[in-house]
């Protein structure tokens, strides 16, 4: 006879958030942002301390947040995530895929692994909207939200916009694939926001509570696509008018850092 599936430690109304890349940046800024509104959050990330005192921080009683130190290139620990998720919650709500990776120094073929990137940035979602899709599909709702890059439309490292580029067209056709089934599905595409991944740029941002805001608004009001800051949008249109532009833009401020740190990898 076939065992009932034991209830959640924690069930609750609220609904429940799947977070990756939780432990700093725009995770660590969504997660308290979501946190704030009333979430219930699953967080995710490697850096074991850093998540759990995170999920401290945000909720020491334990019961609306739960750390889940994760690999999100392992199958096995992706599908850990989820069934710890399920056995203190319930149930998944909405994915956000933002656990994300870039080859930091140096040019991306002097890189050891340069397709860990696209592991960690591409795969790593696809395989984790496959794992959850299922349950928001039968239950006819639910929000995957995939955060991209302004650098997967405007072109600037090769792995990385390699990565963000395609992430931006499973976004948009995963949508068009859901409409009508409930299930939602949203890009948030940051510039350049301070974090870990941008300290060796040398431009002026803002913090990644900027991102975490764009992701709180798209959770209420769903949206194909959106690019944060604001500024970003009329570059994007730039780029695409006039590529040159964006040649210049990138040779000045960008492909410098990489110039003076390329023997680094070597």
């Amino acid at each position: 006879m076939t065992q009932p599936a034991p209830a959640p430690r924690h069930p609750t109304a609220r609904p429940v958030v799947l977070l990756t890349g939780a432990s700093s940046g725009i995770g660590r800024a969504t997660a308290t942002e979501l946190a704030s509104l009333g979430y219930a959050l699953v967080i995710a990330a490697r850096r074991a301390d850093e998540l759990h005192a995170l999920a401290r921080q945000l909720d020491p009683s334990g019961a609306r947040v739960l750390a889940v130190p994760t690999d999100v290139t392992d199958d096995a620990s992706r599908r850990a995530l989820i069934a710890a998720a399920h056995a203190h919650f319930g149930r998944i709500d909405t994915l956000i895929n933002n656990a994300g990776v870039t080859v930091e120094k140096g040019w991306w073929w002097n890189d050891p692994d340069p397709l860990r990137v696209l592991r960690v940035n591409l795969d790593a979602p696809i395989e984790l909207t496959r794992l959850v899709l299922p349950e928001l599909q039968a239950r006819g709702s639910g929000h995957i939200v995939n955060i991209g890059s302004v650098a997967g439309r405007a072109a600037t490292n090769g792995m990385y916009s390699a990565s963000k580029f395609g992430i931006r067209g499973f976004s948009l056709a995963l949508r068009r694939e859901l409409l009508g089934t409930g299930v939602h599905v949203s890009l948030v595409a940051p510039g350049f926001v301070r974090s870990e991944m941008t300290a060796s740029a040398r431009l002026p941002m803002p913090g990644p509570e900027v991102v975490a805001r764009a992701v709180a608004r798209v959770l209420l009001s769903p949206k194909a696509e959106t690019i944060v800051p604001r500024l970003y949008r009329p570059l994007v249109w730039l780029e695409g008018l006039i590529p040159a532009l964006g040649d210049a833009v990138v040779q000045k401020l960008i492909y410098r850092r990489y110039d003076h740190s390329s023997d680094t990898n070597r």
